[in-house]
């Protein structure tokens, strides 16, 4: 008979045994990689195409963005209305990311309409012509939203942030400009397109309840046309941070609130303190229980919210602490943001707040691996990174082990103030 009196034990997350699973991997007839895995119990599929189109491949501003956000909006056999009009008859989502690295095209449907839906994505991705007069609206709303968003001191304090660290021409430094938006020519799409779009660079990833049908029809319609594959050229862009460490701006006199960003260069998750960091970026700012937000939005009454965050791109990556404040406490909160940074490199952390931050990380592993979309994310972050399981296991491993001390020392190592850039727009 089931006890129902007795509740169960509570366990820590870091007691439970964390397992990735296995993913398939192969290629198509042509030699277009395929990862998919077959998990889950509705009739769903996620499939991903990933190609490097991102920023870092861009030969001028706005073209990667330009190109993904109209990618869907006409071949030479179908207009815009027809695609968006065949994807919704099926309840289809169709969605293009541009990011720093690469650009995605993700398509999620029930797995029995894929039979109809890949030969829509085969020809958005070898057919589209960006129309002239698509491109032409585009560009209107593209700059209108930047007018928009250049009211706003949050929108600005981003780009200047990232500018500061990396350089204004550094791909990662670069933002948005009105001028550049109105350069973009149909011409610059198309040649980004022929060459970053090709399906010879791509990856595909496919999750949810799927087998070797859907393998099959993968092949069926990616894997037929013979492909050449170009050697990848690497380019390199230099890093140009700004000399000036702290900039403050002055971009609505008027304004009430003021956008703080304060950041360092910090290597990507390639390197051996990356994920070590994360248990310790988690503890200063990364949760709602952070020091950050004890400190600062619950002690201070500063801020409805601020976090520090780790970003790791293929070529590079960031620290930065993001928060708007009433314009009267810009300064007061600076000063608390620091003091709290100082704490870490003097006083190891209390035992029961670190297994609080090892548990909250491990919580949302748990999440994580709990359905089939979010297991492809993680392997198609591993892959895309050049990375294999024993990089997730040495994740768990970190989660679980690391102790107060060598917190401590990380945070000596990287807390240091003169590294930081310090941006603040009002």
């Amino acid at each position: 008979m089931t006890d129902r009196k007795t509740p169960p034990a509570i366990k820590d997350a870091v007691s439970f045994d964390y397992i990735l699973p296995a993913i398939h991997e192969q290629q198509l007839s042509n030699g277009i990689p395929l990862y998919w895995l077959n998990a889950g119990v509705q009739d769903v599929v996620e499939i991903s195409w990933v190609f490097p189109a991102g920023l870092w491949q861009e030969p001028k501003q706005g073209v990667s963005q330009a190109t993904a956000g109209l990618l869907k909006n006409g071949t030479s056999k179908r207009t815009a209305h027809e695609i968006h009009e065949a994807l919704e008859f099926y309840g289809a989502s169709l969605k293009v990311g541009p990011g720093n690295d690469f650009s995605t095209l993700t398509l999620h449907t029930l797995t029995k309409h894929l039979e109809q839906l890949l030969p829509i994505v085969y020809e958005i991705l070898t057919d589209a012509i960006f129309p002239q007069q698509e491109l032409d609206i585009h560009r209107q709303n593209a700059i209108q939203r930047l007018m928009v968003h250049l009211r706003q001191c949050d929108f600005v304090a981003n780009q200047q942030i990232d500018a500061a660290l990396f350089g204004p021409e550094h791909p990662y430094g670069r933002y948005t400009q009105k001028e550049k938006i109105e350069a973009i020519t149909r011409e610059d799409l198309l040649d980004f397109y022929k060459k970053q779009y090709d399906l010879a660079g791509v990856k595909i990833f496919m999750g949810g309840k799927v087998g070797s049908k859907e393998v099959s029809l993968l092949e069926s319609i990616f894997g037929k046309d013979r492909l050449v594959q170009t050697p990848a050229v690497q380019t390199v862009f230099a890093l140009e941070p700004a000399t000036e460490k702290k900039l403050h701006i002055i971009n609505d006199p008027n304004g009430v609130q003021g956008a703080i960003r304060i950041g360092r260069l910090f290597p990507n998750r390639h390197h051996e303190d990356f994920i070590p960091m994360v248990v310790l970026n988690t503890l200063f700012g990364g949760y709602f229980g952070s020091r950050l937000m004890s400190n600062i939005r619950e002690e201070k009454g500063y801020t409805y919210g601020i976090y520090c965050s780790l970003s790791s791109y293929l070529n590079g990556g960031e620290m930065s602490i993001h928060t708007e404040v009433g314009r009267d406490v810009v300064e007061p909160a600076i000063k608390e943001i620091y003091y709290e940074m100082e704490q870490l490199c003097n006083e190891p952390a209390d035992e029961e707040e670190l297994l609080l931050v090892k548990n909250y990380l491990l919580g949302n592993l748990l999440g994580d691996l709990d359905g089939p979309f979010s297991i492809l994310h993680r392997w198609r972050t591993l892959i895309l990174n050049g990375m294999t399981i024993e990089h997730f296991n040495r994740n768990i491993r970190i989660y679980k082990t690391i102790t107060a001390k060598e917190l401590q020392t990380l945070a000596q190592r990287y807390y240091t103030l003169p590294d930081f850039h310090e941006i603040v727009v009002i």
